[in-house]
């Protein structure tokens, strides 16, 4: 599903944010990625959806070179991939439903397919009955739910969240996780960055680990570790 070969992006002010990274992601995983602040995860997961390029070495994501692909076909690329972000990025003027159907509206699906499955999803993330509400009108726990609903309304073989609990109450972030866990068990491939101790050690997935842009451990049922800066 995802592997990165030689990977390696120096940002313009020189900073080296991921070096020679090689790792590979089976379809249906489920991995965490861990590491203090600053240690190149959030540029491990954008470069997952071509948001930042490296500067070196080759990514395939479903058999898809990103270091060669077009920019006009990124949009293609990104129908297949779902994102959720720390901050929900919520059109605040949408209504829940017609957030989540935007995700089918720009890729030309018909009115009566985006009903169909936008309520569909509304109802697997427990928020069908608030499909009329607006983002601030909602709980942050809702907020990502919507965040979630849009991200898989597609039908995505990967999704890749970034510190999808970061804003969120311990209590809200395990129903968040416990939702990531569904949509994995019907066969999605997720990747997380996330600082959230308590959650990894408990959830025993795969754990990959970066410092200093370089991955430092990659284990099959891992642990968060112990990182001085978080």
């Amino acid at each position: 599903m995802i592997e990165m070969t030689n990977v390696s992006k120096t940002y313009p002010n020189g900073v080296l944010a991921v070096n020679n990274i090689n790792v590979k992601i089976n379809k249906g995983e489920f991995v965490y990625v861990v590491g203090p602040s600053g240690a190149g995860k959030s540029t491990f997961t954008k470069m997952m959806y071509r948001e930042e390029r490296p500067t070196s070495g080759k990514i395939i994501i479903n058999g898809t070179d990103l270091s060669t692909l077009k920019e006009s076909k990124v949009p293609l690329l990104r129908r297949n991939i779902g994102v959720v972000f720390q901050d929900f990025r919520l059109l605040p003027k949408l209504t829940v439903f017609e957030n989540v159907a935007f995700a089918l509206e720009v890729i030309g699906e018909n009115p009566r397919e985006i009903k169909r499955k936008v309520l569909d999803i509304l109802d697997l993330v427990q928020l069908k009955h608030k499909a009329r509400f607006f983002p601030d009108e909602l709980s942050g726990g809702e907020q990502q739910r919507v965040s979630i609903a849009r991200s898989i309304v597609n039908n995505p073989g990967v999704v890749i969240a970034d510190e999808p609990t970061g804003n969120l109450d311990p209590d809200t972030s395990w129903e968040i996780m416990y939702l990531f866990e569904e949509i994995n068990n019907r066969g999605t491939t997720i990747v997380m960055a996330t600082h959230n101790k308590e959650i990894v050690n408990t959830m025993k997935k795969r754990v990959i680990a970066i410092e200093a842009g370089k991955i430092v451990r990659d284990e099959a049922r891992g642990e968060y570790g112990f990182y001085e800066y978080d």
